[in-house]
């Protein structure tokens, strides 16, 4: 009699397998979303109104029926409109987060790249079995590109004109000529921008991925910026001495083996009268409780192929993980480093909470 009663009904093991199947769906639309970034398929579509496949293949450059079965793709997603007569729209709403990057704080088409190599997943499933994380730059250059591209938008509409004016003192600073680390710069969006808007400044960036420092060296480049000096190297190369009116650590405390270590030295670095931004991952200090982020899934993928496992790279690393930083933990490591003032900045980010740290 138990076993009948805990037996799932043939309903219950549907409904478990429409999950598991709407997963690979995903999968599958967001590859044709990165199809559409990269083809120019969104670009094309936006501003156009209903286009039928053969206005669009034209517009493009593409072969017809191809881009037919994207579009039906995209309108089955509910990501175009498919109108009766077999024509598909873009949405004003639709365009801002698929194809304006460099006007939309929304703009995401960007964080969809092409599905990841055999050899890598081999690798993640290795690390399972070790517990030995992949270093960033396995993730080759495409890592490096698809974070510049998901942080390009925020750092040119938000990091400068709303968040740094929030910080008291450093504008003045900055506009008079001071000096300023971003501390896992990544690609070096966030360093460009600031070395434009304050050229005064001398603005360095440090990171560990010579994936990502290549590309900040063409970005900086590009820009024609003399006041900017990349440094391809983490934390323990920044100086010993008090430097810095500006620290930046931009979504990457959590991705280091060894935040503690990271924050000491930024605390030497920075001075007296110094000013820390840090950008990391709205999260809860109770896992469970992470699940009220309806995106938390995702957050965990992230972790699992990227976030966590650069942090369990290093023998003994933190593994903090994409949702392991939370105000509590960062607050604490931050006073045990000898930083007396935190204070919490909540921009009505989804995903990210600020941090002004200072002596």
């Amino acid at each position: 009699m138990s076993d009948e009663l805990s037996s799932p009904s043939p309903e219950e093991i549907g409904l478990f397998a429409f999950q598991v199947w709407s997963y690979k769906q995903g999968e599958m639309v967001s590859l044709l979303i990165h199809l559409g970034d990269r083809l120019g398929l969104y670009r094309a579509l936006r501003g156009a109104g209903p286009v039928t496949c053969g206005e669009l293949a034209e517009r493009t450059g593409l072969d017809q029926r191809w881009v037919l079965e994207w579009l039906r793709g995209q309108g089955a997603a509910g990501l175009l409109t498919w109108h009766e007569d077999d024509r598909f729209e873009l949405t004003d709403a639709g365009a801002a987060v698929l194809a304006d990057e460099d006007g939309s704080l929304f703009f995401a088409a960007g964080a969809f790249g092409a599905p990841s190599a055999p050899d890598f997943v081999d690798d993640l499933a290795e690390a399972f079995r070790t517990g030995l994380g992949l270093p960033y730059d396995r993730q080759g250059p495409a890592g490096a590109h698809r974070t510049e591209r998901m942080l390009g938008p925020w750092t040119r509409l938000a990091l400068v004109p709303r968040i740094l004016p929030t910080l008291d003192g450093v504008e003045a600073k900055l506009d008079a000529g001071g000096v300023v680390a971003d501390v896992g710069c990544g690609a070096g969006v966030a360093v460009v921008a600031l070395a434009q808007r304050f050229p005064r400044s001398q603005v360095h960036g440090y990171d560990i991925s010579r994936h990502a420092i290549d590309r900040a060296r063409h970005l900086v480049a590009d820009a024609q910026l003399e006041n900017v000096t990349l440094h391809l190297a983490g934390a323990e190369a920044v100086p010993t001495e008090s430097t810095f009116d500006l620290v930046l650590t931009l979504d990457c405390l959590h991705d280091m083996t060894r935040p503690a270590e990271t924050i000491t030295a930024i605390r030497g670095s920075i001075k007296p009268d110094g000013t820390w931004l840090i950008k990391d991952i709205r999260c809860a200090p109770r896992a469970m409780d992470n699940l009220a982020n309806p995106m938390a899934a995702m957050m965990y993928g992230f972790s699992i192929t990227s976030c966590m496992s650069s942090a369990l790279s290093e023998p003994d690393g933190a593994g903090l993980g994409t949702l392991g930083l939370h105000p509590e933990l960062l607050a604490q490591l931050c006073a045990e480093a000898g930083f007396s003032q935190f204070q919490i900045h909540d921009f009505d980010e989804p995903a990210n909470l600020y941090y002004e740290v200072r002596v």
